[in-house]
């Protein structure tokens, strides 16, 4: 295992708060999958969590609050044969899952009017355009 997970800045998911599962994957595989378990499914309690500051943990647990099951939000992986490459995908799925889940809120946006000018040259073209159409279906034709 390639040692701490970054989370964002100096914050790391430290690896004595992980829980790792094993268990056999489904689908194909041959005489390797019946005796291989290389389905991981990684675990982190992130209600009891100090590795996390407070306004990181504050936001992570209200933005993964459908995801969680006591606190604890899990992930899964079984996309490879090997055990080892699926546990390096479930740390990484689980960093960027913090990650994202810990971001500050962006910016809200400020709204802005619509130019005079721009309205006015819109509302002037859909009139034009009425005309041209109005001028196509001419009733007088008997």
């Amino acid at each position: 295992m390639s040692g701490p997970y970054l989370i964002r800045g100096s914050v790391s998911l430290p690896e004595a708060e992980l829980t790792w599962r094993f268990s056999r994957s489904s689908g194909p595989g041959g005489q390797h999958v019946n005796t291989s378990d290389s389905q991981v499914e990684l675990r982190f309690d992130l209600a009891n969590t100090e590795a996390l500051p407070p306004v990181w943990k504050e936001r992570a647990l209200e933005r993964l609050a459908g995801r969680l099951v006591d606190g604890v939000v899990s992930v899964r992986a079984s996309e490879h044969r090997s055990q080892w490459r699926n546990r390096e995908t479930a740390a990484v799925r689980l960093a960027s899952l913090l990650a994202e889940a810990t971001a500050p809120p962006p910016k809200p946006r400020r709204p802005t009017r619509i130019p005079r000018g721009i309205n006015e040259r819109r509302l002037r073209e859909k009139k034009q355009r009425s005309e041209t159409k109005r001028g196509r279906s001419s009733r007088d034709w008997s």
